[in-house]
């Protein structure tokens, strides 16, 4: 957004309207008389402007998150070395063996089939643009998913990333995430325990999803909880979870994950409590791949149709990591990051409020 345009972004790549309107300019005037070179420049930029001047929408809600997707797109198309700089930008806390860095939306942490560009990929440069051309690269102490933003931690050496893996693994760092969720948890705050399996859902396009695979079900005689078979595949998950704010169709969450199961929060959430996060349409339906269904309230804040709530992204943002005495020195290290501005704009039109205390 605001940071990526100050660094100067270098796209790849043609630009097919430009080709196309370049040929239907020179057909149409190349026999009446000769343009120079810059009256055809300002002719074609002109026409370009008008073109996204028609395109812009009109809501805020969709201007923001289509900002937001032409974000994400552009840090696809930079070069490795404008990506590099735009980490560095985004620098929380440094040490002698450690960066922390604010995760962008959109980015992923690994590559994979039609990624261009991932933080594993720019680490080497970092590196060098932080401690010299000799510089070790940085190394990755722990992951978040593309769509989520915040807190992430580098090592600048091998062994200080395999001493801070190892803390993950063990469950001795405490990650707080904030999330915007569809719909109010009852109670207000508690403990979702039950254990999450990854299943392949048939339907008219098939395809996977992290769900709950619980021990215990309600039995349809006489009503009493029966334990039942363990599911050799599933993972022990559990999700501390407390309401921050609400609003009558929404509500600010502070999640706390125990356990660190793939989609853990997401499925707790959408399944466990029937309150999925907000722009989450992987875990919209069961059944299908479609975009989640917004209350009337909901939508109305937002200024948004149901049409249009495909556009809307993940509200999932890793807001606290704390680690332990001893990992850098004599005390805790709290690394604290601030939910990035579309996350703060949607609250402002939902009318959820952060806590003073938090906001310090």
């Amino acid at each position: 957004m605001a940071v990526l345009g100050s660094i100067g972004l270098r796209l790849w790549g043609p630009a097919p309207a430009l080709s196309q309107s370049l040929r239907a300019f020179s057909t149409t005037h190349g026999a009446a008389a000769a343009v120079s070179a810059e009256q055809l420049a300002e002719k074609l930029r002109a026409q370009k402007r008008e073109e996204q001047k028609q395109e812009e929408p009109k809501n805020p809600v969709l201007r923001r998150v289509r900002e937001l997707s032409e974000l994400s797109k552009q840090l696809q198309r930079v070069h490795p070395n404008v990506l590099a700089k735009e980490l560095k930008h985004r620098i929380l806390y440094q040490n002698e063996e450690l960066v922390v860095i604010d995760k962008p939306y959109g980015l992923p942490v690994h590559g994979g089939p039609g990624i261009q560009n991932c933080i594993t990929d720019v680490l080497p440069i970092l590196a060098k643009m932080l401690d010299g051309m000799k510089a070790e690269p940085l190394h990755l102490c722990h992951r978040l998913d593309k769509e989520t933003t915040g807190v992430m931690v580098l090592a600048r050496d091998k062994d200080t990333a395999h001493r801070i893996q190892c803390l993950f693994k063990t469950r001795q760092v405490e990650k707080k995430y904030w999330t915007i969720s569809v719909g109010l948890p009852v109670p207000s705050e508690g403990l979702v325990d039950i254990p999450i399996v990854e299943k392949e859902v048939e339907s008219h396009q098939s395809h996977y999803k992290m769900t709950l695979a619980p021990n215990y079900r309600i039995s349809p005689e006489n009503g009493k909880m029966v334990k039942v078979r363990r599911n050799r595949d599933a993972h022990s998950a559990a999700t501390r979870y407390r309401i921050l704010a609400s609003s009558p169709s929404c509500s600010l969450l502070e999640l706390q994950p125990i356990t660190g199961v793939k989609h853990q929060l997401r499925v707790h959430l959408a399944y466990g409590l029937g309150c999925p996060i907000l722009g989450d349409h992987k875990y919209a339906h069961w059944s299908k791949l479609a975009p989640q269904k917004l209350p009337e309230n909901t939508l109305m804040r937002l200024g948004l149709e149901q049409a249009k709530v495909r556009h809307l992204p993940l509200h999932l943002h890793a807001h606290q990591l704390t680690l332990p005495t001893g990992t850098c020195g004599d005390k805790e290290l709290h690394l604290v990051c601030r939910p990035p501005r579309f996350f703060r704009n949607t609250l402002k039109r939902l009318k959820l409020e952060i806590p003073e205390s938090l906001e310090k």
